[in-house]
């Protein structure tokens, strides 16, 4: 399929600027193919980036939140110079300067509701294969050696670690923090079909893939994302006005929480009814006799020792892990906090920046759901769904690193990017109609 025809195929959605159709096509090939194929997905996704740079790259430049990315990207290949191992440092900028060079172009390339709406489509057609062998692990499912060199990630049977559902991904956690999008992205898709009165099997595929993406959570054991999707429950129920449902979250956690930790007799009765592996997971008992070297209270202890010794520039990144093992004799990979990490490795000023530079498109797009009939005028209620799906998934993602960091999964850190950038991209596009209605009235409709 040669260039031309891949804009034209009817399942590749047009972009509103012509001259972009080229890298919105490719974009929407490469993120469909993207987590079951990284090598050719990540290709596609580079030479989307490249088209999108070439035909707008003054646009991009002059993003105001380019130039606060270029200066903490400056300020990172600083801590670099500084770092107790400066060669795992600037290793480490690896995962965070072409994510900053990813999130500014894409927010030129993703800027409509239209656009959101198609992608959340695109990323739910894939994740019904990662769910379908995140399941099939646990039954024996396994890929051979040969396939795991071409598709360059391999399935475990019996999942990774052992019981717990991992599918493509390297370990069972990065599983989770994608279903946490994968379900957010359904939920929103699913209002919007409602609203839209759309066809009633595409309902039904989002409400399977939903239950399914459910089934798969609970079996990836991951204790954060189970706290992480109830309030993902909770608030698009309070979105939807949907009040019995959020007293049914309610009854499902309170029960949970009093069977892993509630009073006795109460807590002996609940256990009759919560299965063992969910309470038994919340109170470790699944997992006992852990090393003290491997609890998060441990890890970030020692990472805020770490900031406070030099609060500045930090210890640089990918640095935590070799000093951890130093003091404790036990091989880590990240403290599980992503802010922990960021402070101790980058220094407390780096990390400020960051979480500013994250904070500001997401108050922009708080700022516009709150007050719809103002900056969203031009979009209807389905639209509106759908761009709060996207808020609250990367709301669920950054809550699972504070307890975890996704970043080290090439695939999961491009996801939290994307996501980010879509918000930020509506949001520049939101702005430049409210700026075009001024000088136009009435053209905001």
């Amino acid at each position: 399929m040669n260039a031309l025809s891949l804009t034209k195929s009817p399942l590749i959605q047009r972009h509103s600027d012509p001259s972009l159709n080229l890298a919105w096509a490719t974009a929407q090939v490469g993120l469909f193919v993207f987590f079951l194929w990284p090598a050719p997905g990540g290709v596609l996704l580079g030479f989307s980036l490249l088209a999108t740079w070439w035909r707008h790259l003054g646009r991009i430049v002059r993003q105001p939140m380019m130039w606060g990315w270029l200066g903490l990207g400056l300020w990172l290949a600083l801590t670099c110079i500084t770092a107790y191992r400066p060669v795992d440092a600037w290793l480490g900028l690896a995962n965070f300067l072409p994510f900053f060079i990813f999130f500014a172009t894409y927010s030129r390339l993703l800027q409509t509701a239209a656009q959101l709406r198609h992608l959340a489509w695109i990323l739910a057609a894939g994740g019904v294969v990662v769910v379908a062998l995140g399941l099939g692990q646990l039954v024996g499912l396994s890929t051979s050696e040969t396939m795991t060199q071409i598709l360059g990630w391999r399935l475990h049977a019996g999942g990774n670690p052992v019981t717990r559902a991992a599918s493509v991904f390297m370990y069972a956690n990065i599983l989770a923090a994608y279903l946490l999008v994968l379900i957010s992205l359904c939920v929103g898709l699913l209002i919007d079909e409602r609203r839209r009165g759309g066809h009633r099997g595409r309902q039904i595929f989002l409400g399977v893939l939903l239950f399914f993406g459910v089934v798969t959570l609970l079996l990836t054991s991951s204790r954060n994302a189970w706290a992480i999707a109830l309030l993902e429950a909770i608030v698009f129920s309070v979105y939807c006005g949907w009040r019995w449902v959020v007293g049914v979250v309610g009854a499902i956690g309170g029960a949970v929480g009093l069977a892993a930790f509630g009073p006795l007799p109460l807590r002996t009765w609940l256990r009759w009814i919560v299965p063992v592996f969910v309470w038994g997971r919340l109170t470790d008992q699944s997992f006992p006799n852990r090393p003290s070297a491997t609890l998060r209270s441990t890890q970030w202890l020692f990472a805020r020792q770490l900031t406070a010794e030099r609060p500045w520039l930090g210890w640089g990144l990918r640095n935590f892990t070799p000093l951890y093992e130093a003091k404790t004799g036990f091989w880590l990979g990240h403290p599980h906090n992503l802010l922990l990490m960021l402070s101790a490795e980058t220094g407390i000023p780096a990390t400020l920046a960051f979480c500013a530079l994250v904070a500001w498109p997401l108050a922009q797009v708080g700022r516009y759901l709150l007050a719809p009939e103002h900056w969203l005028s031009n979009l209807d209620g389905g639209d509106r769904a759908v761009l709060f799906a996207y808020g609250v998934g990367f709301g669920a993602i950054a809550l699972f690193n504070l307890l975890d960091v996704t970043l080290f999964d090439l695939r999961m850190n491009l996801v939290g990017w994307l996501l980010l950038a879509c918000l930020n991209g509506l949001v520049l596009r939101q702005r430049a109609i409210a700026r075009d209605s001024l000088e136009t009235p009435g053209s905001l409709k």
